[in-house]
């Protein structure tokens, strides 16, 4: 069986307290120690797959020495789908502490902000961590060898619509749309260059692995066949995920609280609605012509479309967690206010990790 409604709604309230909290502070800055090194990859592990821990340890056989941070995202538990994660941070991070990594740290909320405001508050960590690597999985496409090859240069290289341009060369370098991890490179490197990261030379690309599909995992965990995508899954993951199921804490990713968001959609007046996060005019307008709602369905179908195929499931994770903007600009603006410490390897690796950054605010996760 599924989580409770009661169980996400318990984190829903308590991430929202720690967002405010995290916005309110400002961050700590001085001097970092240059060891050890630092790898820092990005991803969401939701859930860990084989695909994730092939681009880990190819990553570790060429910097054998580095601490392997694994930046996880986060408070409200969505994805930058704006779906639900199947599992929670805490449990994600266990496993990739189990498979391999030496830390886990809080990622930003990804399911209520824009891809640029995750983008950059992702680029943020990176320059707080001070990381010296960043492996990034990538899918092989045609003219995207170059894409990668000028990133590597430090080149600011941007996604447009339906091209990758290099600001630094006044050029189109490939023409049409990118594959979503490729597409992931390519915002993650521009918002590196926003906040003032030199990221040459840092990046790691390890082309993924085939047979692996996140999609098909979450899938068999909603209709309890595990056994068939086993075959996708260390040890350490589907350990962890079978013990979350048993206790009631997963699978996640199908949980809504479908009342509250559609009581946001049908009472909060105009004012209201243009002042939660990725709302505008024309999205709060559809939402007020369309009332009443008497499903979630309704409320999704009154959504307008955008460029961003997921933007109708970000907005109704911010329906479902009443997110305003000025929240999210303050957090961003600040983050990360704290690095928040979600998992560790042991009390060895812990110590060189402060020692590495004493100038950063930390803070174990209870």
């Amino acid at each position: 069986m599924p989580p409770e409604p009661s169980f996400l709604e318990s984190i829903i309230e308590r991430d929202l307290e720690i967002i405010r909290r995290d916005a309110d502070l400002r961050p700590e800055y001085g001097d970092h120690s240059p060891e050890p090194m630092i790898m820092a990859d990005f991803t969401e592990y939701s859930p860990f797959h084989k695909g994730h821990r092939h681009c880990m340890m190819e990553a570790r056989k060429r910097f054998p020495g580095a601490l392997f941070v694994a930046i996880i995202p986060g408070p409200l538990e969505r994805s930058g789908r704006g779906v639900p994660y199947i599992m929670t941070r805490e449990a994600r991070a266990e496993i990739a502490i189990r498979a391999g990594a030496d830390i886990a740290v809080e990622g930003p909320p990804m399911g209520v902000m824009g891809s640029g405001q995750y983008s950059l508050c992702l680029a943020g960590m990176f320059r707080a961590l001070d990381a010296d690597r960043i492996p990034r999985g990538y899918r092989p496409g045609p003219g995207f060898n170059e894409v990668l090859r000028r990133i590597s240069l430090g080149h600011r290289v941007v996604p447009r619509p339906y091209r990758i341009v290099d600001l630094d060369e006044g050029e189109t370098v490939l023409e049409g749309p990118l594959e979503e991890d490729n597409y992931v490179i390519v915002s993650l490197a521009r918002a590196l260059g926003k906040v003032g990261f030199d990221f040459t030379g840092r990046f790691i690309f390890i082309e993924r692995i085939g047979g692996v599909s996140g999609t098909r995992i979450r899938r068999a965990a909603a209709r309890d066949e595990l056994e068939s995508v086993s075959h996708m899954l260390p040890p350490e993951t589907l350990s962890v995920l079978e013990g979350e199921i048993r206790e009631g804490r997963a699978p996640m990713h199908e949980i809504r609280l479908e009342d509250r968001i559609i009581r946001n959609a049908e009472t909060l007046p105009r004012d209201e609605l243009m002042d939660l996060n990725l709302f505008d005019e024309v999205t709060a307008s559809a939402i007020l012509r369309r009332r009443p709602y008497s499903s979630i369905k309704e409320v999704e179908a009154a959504i307008p479309g955008s460029f961003s195929r997921h933007h109708r499931q970000r907005i109704l994770s911010v329906l479902e967690a009443k997110v305003h903007k000025g929240l999210i600009h303050k957090y961003i603006e600040n983050y990360p206010s704290v690095i928040r410490i979600l998992g560790f390897k042991d009390k060895q690796v812990l110590k060189e990790f402060k020692d590495r950054i004493p100038h950063r605010r930390l803070e174990i996760w209870q």
